[in-house]
């Protein structure tokens, strides 16, 4: 007889309790599609229960002073800094993530936005008070908002997770956050390390399915939403949160366009392009999965692309080699495998394209050509590891195709032109335009794009502004 699975719990008020209904969900590993763990499918009366907690929590954080909640965070970071390797474990487990990548490039930068919105509490900046009606004073007050509800993807659980509560509970607000049901594992011990520093009821985690995500939307209690999720879950949000008039924060999804002009060093940007296409196996709404290049390199450029390609390696969290792991759960594998198996028969595979082995949800990196701009490989996002590549004559071509789709998140531009890269950054219609580089994320910087990506910034101030509201004051001076 097989052993039990670990059953996870909800964390509320400050501790670990049981769903009321006692549903659970299995966590399945990528690697091999076999459960290890099971969560609890949360119904509404759970919804409804950490919502009071985050009530509470927050009548006690909201009088907390911006030093008091930039120490609290401060001391926070160092203990989650203390638990890395046991959280960057669970993170590889929920997502079959190479352990170094992970280390490097997600745990690093967490620790460091933790830090970043501890400090950002303290400054603030609004209007200096002042007289602008004879015999009265005004002033600004920038307040928090009260309870938000969050929710946060598959791709990147820990950070996505970061960049949520963070933000939110430095400008003094309480939070109830919904991981995606494939890995919560790595959000519940973030909400259980914040215990020791924060009040019952500050950041509360409920576990949970589509439905768990609906009954924390429609609650009337959050008085923001705010989601990182695929385009239709994001209309399905702002919907939802409408009859309330909710505040709604969207980080959606991406097809970002990748502009390569014909005096780049051919083999250096193929490289650079296919680390940022191929990186966590493609799944990042940011990914540069769409390069448009300039047809006198064209033919060389997909070469050394797909040369790239066909030197990275795949595999699990035990490969220290791989580069990129598997694809989240079977539902993305099928997605990707049925957008590779409907290519139309005017493109071409150049390489990869097929999944492998039998066993978990590994993808070849995989390089494309001969698509057309109302391709569905064009238009829409694969969020596997699948970079596309089309030609274009001039720049004004380029940036036609590049603005063409219903995204505007990222892009970047390669060319040793300084004046060229600059008309770019202004003509491309994306909230992040990287110049001969692709995916650096900075604290200090937003991020945040425009059309069907959503609205609104995660990271920097502008991303802690997103968590406060604005009252005007006014004093008769008598």
């Amino acid at each position: 007889m097989s052993a039990a699975l670990p059953v996870l719990r909800n964390f509320v008020g400050g501790s670990s309790v049981d769903p009321s209904g006692g549903r659970t969900s299995p966590v399945l590993d990528p690697c091999t599609g076999e459960a290890y763990a099971s969560a609890p499918v949360s119904s509404a009366a759970d919804v409804a229960a950490a919502m009071e907690a985050a009530e509470a929590g927050f009548e006690t954080w909201r009088d907390t002073t911006p030093a008091e909640r930039q120490r609290a965070l401060l001391r926070y970071a160092d203990a989650v800094e203390a638990r890395a390797d046991e959280l960057v474990a669970a993170e590889c487990r929920d997502t079959g993530k190479p352990v170094e990548a992970t280390r490097q490039e997600e745990m690093g930068p967490l620790l460091d936005e933790l830090r970043f919105f501890a400090g950002a509490a303290r400054v603030l900046e609004g209007r200096s008070a002042g007289e602008y009606l004879r015999g009265h004073t005004s002033y600004v007050r920038r307040e928090p908002i009260g309870v938000c509800a969050q929710v946060t993807p598959w791709n990147y659980p820990m950070v996505m997770a970061v960049w949520k509560f963070a933000p939110a509970i430095a400008a003094g607000n309480s939070v109830v956050l919904k991981p995606s049901e494939t890995t919560p594992v790595t959000t519940l011990l973030l909400a259980e390390i914040a215990s020791e520093f924060l009040p019952p009821g500050v950041f509360n985690v409920v576990c949970g399915d589509r439905d768990t995500g609906r009954a924390l939307v429609a609650h009337p209690t959050p008085r923001l939403v705010s989601v990182t999720g695929s385009t239709r879950a994001g209309m399905e949000v702002a919907a939802a949160a409408a009859p309330d008039l909710k505040k709604v924060h969207l980080e959606l999804g991406g097809k970002a366009p990748v502009v390569v002009f014909d005096d780049v060093d051919v083999a250096a940007t193929a490289e650079a392009v296919a680390a940022a296409g191929f990186f966590n196996a493609g799944q990042d709404c940011t990914a540069a999965c769409r390069v448009l290049v300039h047809a006198r390199i064209a033919d060389e450029f997909t070469a050394a692309l797909a040369a790239a390609a066909k030197n990275t390696v795949v595999g699990g969290p035990g490969d220290p080699a791989a580069f990129y792991g598997p694809l989240n759960n079977a539902d993305q594998l099928d997605r990707v495998l049925g957008f590779l198996g409907r290519t139309p028969p005017h493109a071409t595979i150049v390489t990869g394209g097929r999944r492998i082995g039998e066993r978990g949800y590994f993808v070849e990196p995989t390089v494309v050509t001969g698509l057309r701009q109302d391709d569905e490989m064009i238009r829409d996002e694969v969020f596997g590891p699948v970079i596309t590549v089309q030609s274009f004559d001039d720049e004004d071509t380029a940036v036609h195709h590049a603005n063409d789709t219903r995204f505007g998140l990222s892009a970047s531009v390669w060319t040793r032109d300084h004046a060229r890269a600059l008309r770019l950054t202004r003509r491309l219609d994306a909230g992040t335009v990287w110049i001969n580089t692709h995916l650096p994320f900075l604290s200090e910087m937003p991020h945040g794009g425009f059309g069907h990506s959503g609205y609104g910034k995660d990271m920097s101030v502008y991303g802690l502004e997103e968590y406060t509201r604005i009252k005007h004051v006014m004093s008769h001076l008598g």
